[in-house]
C-alpha cells in the first residue's frame, strides 16, 4: 500500500506500508508508535520543563540503556553487535579495546570531562575545526578503530569524515555527563506509551483542565485579513477551519505545514522507518550496572563502513523499543530507524540485526517507509531557526529538528513566542510553571 504524502501540507512525504506476503493485518490498537522519535538526555532542559509544569505526574519515562555498534568478526563473512562503553567504567571493564587503547581513549573522556574553568583568563580556546576522526587522532591518538564507537554515541547522522569535532564533542560530552543522573548505568530516557506524541497528549490534558480549548482533526483552512477587534483595542486574525468554523483569535501560531500560505520552507531530509519484529530481542537490553533497572529501550549503529568499503556513508541508527514501552505486543520489538543514506541501507540493517540478534524465525511484521522533512542539526539549514510570518499576530515556528536527541532549542522557541503573546506581562519565572491541578476536577 503506497500513501503518497504532500509535503506542501506535511512535514512527511513519499510514505510506504510494507506488509510481508501472507502476514496477517496487525490488531492496529496493540501498538503506538512515533514518526519522529527521539532519546531524551538525562541532562535535557525538558525534563525540568515538565517538572515545572506538573505534567510530569501524568508521564512515564523508562531507560535507554546500551549503545550496539554492528561490526565484522572475522573472515568468515559473520558479523556481530559490540557494546560500545558509555563510561569510565565501561572501559574498565571492556575485554575487546587493547590495555594501549584504553589509555588514549581514558586521556579523551578525562578531558571532556573537566569542568569549565572558573574564570575567562583560564579558558583556552581549543581547535575543533577539523573532523571527528582528525580530532581524535591528532590530540589523543586514538585508534581508528574507536572512531566510529566514540562518533555513534554523538548520534551524528552524518559520515565520521563530515562530522565535525565542533558538532560531536560537545555531544559525546553531553552523554557522558548524562549517565547516572536518574541512576545507575544509563543517561537517557523514553517517554512510554509513543514518546514524544505521549508528552504532546499530556499538553493537551493540562491545556483542557487549565481552561483551553483543543480541537482534534481540525487544520487551518485560510487566514482572513486582520480585522480591529470589538472593543478597538487590538488586532484579530480571522480564521476558516477545515471543519467549516470560523474563529477569531489575536494571536495565531503554528509551523509552515500548519499555517496556509507560508510555503514550503527550506530543508533536509532524513529517511526513516518504523518496524514492527516478531522477536523481544531481549539481549539488547541487559542491566548495564548494579542496582540499575531494566532498559525498554536501545540503540544499534550500523556504521556506513558496515555495509561498503568506502567511509563515505552515513550510519544507520536503530531505536529499539522493547514490549514494556507499551508500543507493541510482549514478544515483539518496536524499532525505528534513521538513516540520510536511504532506505536501502536501513532495510539492509534490518536484516543484519535479525540476523545477529534474534530467533531464527524471526522476521519482520509491518513497516513503514516515510521521509521527514526538517533541519539538520550538523546540516546546511541548521541555523535557520528564526521566526517568520505575515505579521506580528502570526507566529511560525521553523521546521523541526532532525536530531535524534531532544532538541532543547526548542524550549528557547517557545518561550520567545510565549513572551510575544504575554508581552509586558510576560515575567521569566512564570515561563511553563503552572498551578497545581492535582485536585481540579475532584467536584466531578
Amino acid at each position: 500500500m503506497v500513501d503518497k504524502l504532500d509535503p506542501e501540507h506535511y512535514p512527511f512525504e513519499d510514505a510506504t506500508v510494507y506488509l510481508p506476503e501472507g502476514t496477517p493485518q496487525l490488531p492496529t490498537r496493540s501498538y503506538t508508535v512515533t514518526l519522529s522519535p527521539h532519546l531524551i538526555y538525562s541532562k535535557s532542559r525538558l525534563l525540568p520543563t515538565l517538572v515545572a509544569s506538573k505534567v510530569y505526574r501524568q508521564l512515564e519515562f523508562q531507560a535507554v540503556g546500551s549503545w550496539w555498534i554492528h561490526r565484522p568478526s572475522g573472515v568468515d563473512g559473520t558479523s556481530v553487535l559490540y557494546r560500545v562503553p558509555g563510561s569510565r567504567e565501561d572501559v574498565f571493564a571492556d575485554d575487546i579495546i587493547s590495555v594501549k587503547s584504553k589509555r588514549t581513549l581514558m586521556r579523551f573522556l578525562r578531558h571532556i570531562g573537566k569542568p569549565p574553568p572558573d574564570n575567562d583568563s583560564e579558558a583556552e580556546e581549543e581547535n575543533l575545526a577539523m573532523s571527528l576522526p582528525e580530532y581524535l587522532t591528532s590530540k589523543f591518538q586514538v585508534p581508528a578503530e574507536l572512531h566510529e564507537p566514540l562518533l555513534s554515541l554523538s548520534l551524528s547522522q552524518a559520515s565520521p569524515g563530515q562530522t565535525s569535532a565542533e558538532y560531536a564533542v560537545p555531544r559525546i560530552k553531553r552523554h557522558l555527563a548524562s549517565i547516572g543522573v536518574f541512576g545507575p548505568g544509563f543517561g537517557s530516557l523514553l517517554a512510554k506509551w509513543g514518546g514524544g506524541s505521549e508528552i504532546s497528549q499530556v499538553g493537551c490534558r493540562a491545556l483542557a483542565v487549565g481552561g483551553g480549548v483543543y480541537v482534534l482533526n481540525a487544520g487551518v483552512e485560510s487566514i482572513y485579513n486582520l480585522h480591529q477587534s470589538d472593543n478597538g483595542d487590538d488586532m484579530r486574525v480571522q480564521l476558516h477551519l477545515s471543519n467549516d468554523e470560523t474563529i477569531k483569535t489575536k494571536f495565531l501560531v503554528g509551523s509552515n505545514w500548519d499555517l496556509p500560505g507560508q510555503g514550503r520552507p527550506a530543508c533536509d531530509k532524513v529517511a526513516r522507518s518504523i518496524t514492527v519484529v516478531s522477536s523481544a530481542l531481549e539481549s539488547l537490553f541487559p542491566v548495564t550496572a548494579e542496582g540499575g533497572p531494566i532498559p525498554a529501550g536501545a540503540v544499534v549503529v550500523f556504521p556506513g563502513s558496515s555495509f561498503d568499503q568506502s567511509d563515505d556513508l552515513p550510519p544507520v541508527y536503530l531505536l529499539v523499543h522493547s514490549s514494556e514501552t507499551g508500543e507493541c505486543p510482549p514478544g515483539q520489538c518496536d524499532v525505528s530507524h534513521a538513516g540520510a543514506g536511504g532506505q536501502s541501507l536501513i532495510e539492509s540493517a534490518v536484516h543484519r540485526l535479525l540476523q545477529t540478534n534474534a530467533e531464527p524465525d524471526a522476521k519482520v511484521l509491518w513497516s513503514l517507509r516515510y521521509t521527514q522533512l526538517g533541519l539538520s542539526s550538523n546540516g546546511a539549514n541548521a541555523h535557520s531557526s528564526k521566526f517568520e510570518g505575515p505579521s506580528s499576530n502570526i507566529l511560525c515556528f521553523p521546521p523541526p529538528s532532525l536530531d535524534l536527541g531532544f532538541d532543547d532549542a526548542l524550549i528557547d522557541r517557545v518561550k520567545e513566542v510565549w513572551k510575544s503573546v504575554m508581552g509586558d506581562e510576560a515575567n521569566e519565572q512564570e515561563f511553563m510553571n503552572f498551578e497545581e491541578r492535582e485536585h481540579a476536577d475532584d467536584d466531578d
